[in-house]
């Protein structure tokens, strides 16, 4: 694995960890809700950009790209 596919995983994990903890959710199912609201999808296309953000900022972005594909988690 390259660094920078292990840079993508990490931060990956650290914003299923993020989501998780603001829904107050296991992670578990983060990964299934965002996953499931192409959450992920949005995050593996845009992930040169949203990286960038603060956690705050990227899960805010998550929450609104689930939202916009039927997601009803707020």
């Amino acid at each position: 694995m390259s660094r920078e596919e292990r840079n993508r995983l990490n931060y990956t994990i650290a914003l299923i960890a993020e989501f998780a903890s603001r829904f107050g959710i296991g992670e578990k199912q983060a990964h299934n809700y965002l996953s499931r609201f192409n959450g992920l999808s949005h995050l593996t296309t845009y992930y040169d950009i949203i990286h960038t953000l603060s956690f705050d900022d990227a899960v805010d972005a998550m929450i609104q790209v689930c939202e916009h594909n039927g997601g009803k988690l707020k």
